[in-house]
């Protein structure tokens, strides 16, 4: 188990600058905004702690929050996420079904499983996201637009990063 927070926190440790150098000047006509590094609370194994997860959802929260100028933003929607996390993955996966995997992924979930579960994930978290930085449903057509474009945005890049780790587990088991 420590050597799967090891790799979460290094691969935070590689997000969390990506999202803030990177994936934070990619936003698209002013509503759309990738927030990839989310990905790594998405594919947390379920057996880690849920002390484990919520620490490392507010710890990741909290360094976008410092890079990007977002005071607690980002870490609250982080820990709200952490904590919801295994709740929505019981909604797509049957409560006797094994769920022991080293990390959750295309491999150990599905395709199918693993796209409901990640959508959901993604849509929360910039539902989350957008109505706390609005704090107001003053505009809702410019809210709901950036949730919907932002999730979309979001989807394709960590469905990639989904896809990538996917292809590389799979090369590891066949040497």
């Amino acid at each position: 188990m420590t050597k799967t927070i090891l790799n979460a926190l290094l691969l935070l440790v590689l997000l969390v600058p990506a999202q803030a150098v990177i994936f934070n000047n990619l936003a698209l006509f002013g509503v759309a905004l990738p927030l990839v590094f989310i990905y790594v609370l998405i594919s947390l194994p379920v057996t880690l702690a849920t002390n484990w997860v919520l620490t490392i959802g507010f710890l990741s929260g909290l360094a976008v929050d410092v890079f990007s100028d977002t005071p607690g933003l980002n870490a609250f929607s982080c820990t709200v996420l952490a904590f919801v996390r295994r709740p929505v993955l019981r909604l797509y996966v049957p409560q006797d079904e094994e769920l022991g995997a080293v990390s959750l992924g295309l491999q150990s979930l599905g395709q199918e499983n693993y796209l409901k579960y990640m959508i959901s994930m993604v849509v929360l978290y910039c539902t989350l996201v957008f109505t706390i930085e609005a704090f107001e449903l003053f505009n809702l057509r410019l809210w709901a637009l950036r949730i919907v474009c932002s999730s979309l945005y979001t989807f394709v890049f960590v469905y990639a990063f989904a896809s990538l780790a996917s292809r590389s587990s799979r090369r590891e088991k066949r040497l």
